[in-house]
């Protein structure tokens, strides 16, 4: 299994570079990108491109709706230039609240505006000339922006339809908020079924967690609950939580011992999950301690 640090918000782009080359130094896999109310994922994953060879870059995620399929591969082909190790575009269409009450979109049936996005943008990666002309997404016309490789391409998906869309249309999915045991019963099987059936490879199934070396658990779980516990309230967040019959995200959250934390991990490759990518969170002796136990971990193979 393969091991990638998660990078959230940070006090500015070339803080975050700085983490991707903290992340090669100690061995890391891959370094993923959020794309929060903050720096431009996509941005950063160039700029860290440039500057860390050597070290895959990734987006977890870049939300769709606002970002039409001509222009968000034109960035992508753009990251995929400069990234010698690789970049995996990561998308997802967010959630309504976001998309309806910050944007001003229409948060209209997800699962069609994806597979429509998805049917412009795979063919754009590739250098294909597109003629969509769905009900949430119209796309004409090819990208000149040559590539060896394009980028792969990962859905974040949770629930059963999202996941056969991953399954059928890209190369995997990423995941949030979501245990070990619900990846092995739930993610896997879901997806596997629906790459198979589409005739396409084994996906890649990229877990995010977020984890904490701590003698105290609860406090960490206190303080996420805190500053994120409203993702608890968003439908497909809900969705998974309750089928893992939890109250809250911050239950998902792996803090403890680094011998209970590298145990915890190690769940996720048991699972099935081909790729790990961890948050570190605490205060700064517990984000370095969070930070050694996973490189350390990623060493061991």
């Amino acid at each position: 299994m393969k091991i990638g640090l998660y990078l959230g918000g940070g006090p500015g782009p070339q803080a975050l570079v700085d983490q991707v080359r903290t992340a090669a130094r100690a061995g890391f896999d891959s370094a993923f990108i959020s794309q929060l109310l903050s720096w431009d994922a996509l941005t950063v994953a160039a700029l860290a491109a440039a500057a860390v060879p050597g070290i895959e870059l990734g987006t977890a995620v870049v939300q769709t709706y606002p970002r039409h399929p001509l222009a968000l591969a034109g960035q992508a082909l753009t990251v995929q230039a400069v990234a010698t190790s690789g970049f995996t575009l990561g998308i997802g269409p967010s959630h309504p609240q976001f998309i309806e009450g910050q944007l001003g979109y229409r948060y209209d049936r997800p699962a069609r505006h994806i597979r429509e996005y998805l049917t412009a943008l795979r063919p754009l990666l590739h250098g294909e000339a597109v003629d969509v002309h769905g009900e949430t997404v119209t796309a004409v016309g090819r990208l000149d922006a040559p590539v060896a490789t394009p980028p792969s391409v990962l859905l974040s998906a949770l629930g059963p339809v999202m996941l056969r869309i991953a399954g059928e249309l890209t190369d995997g999915t990423v995941t949030v908020w979501t245990g070990p045991r619900t990846v092995g019963d739930h993610i896997v099987p879901t997806i596997t079924r629906a790459a198979a059936a589409a005739g396409r490879p084994a996906p890649r199934v990229v877990a995010t967690v977020m984890a904490c070396v701590t003698a105290h658990p609860d406090r960490v779980r206190a303080e996420v609950a805190s500053q994120v516990g409203f993702a608890s309230e968003l439908p497909a967040y809900r969705a998974i939580l309750d089928r893992q019959g939890l109250s809250g995200v911050h239950e998902t959250v792996i803090a403890g011992t680094g011998e209970a934390v590298e145990r915890a991990l190690r769940r996720y490759a048991d699972a099935g999950a081909t790729e790990l990518v961890v948050g570190p969170i605490g205060d700064p002796r517990e984000h370095a301690r969070t930070l050694d136990v996973v490189a350390a971990l990623r060493s061991a193979g």
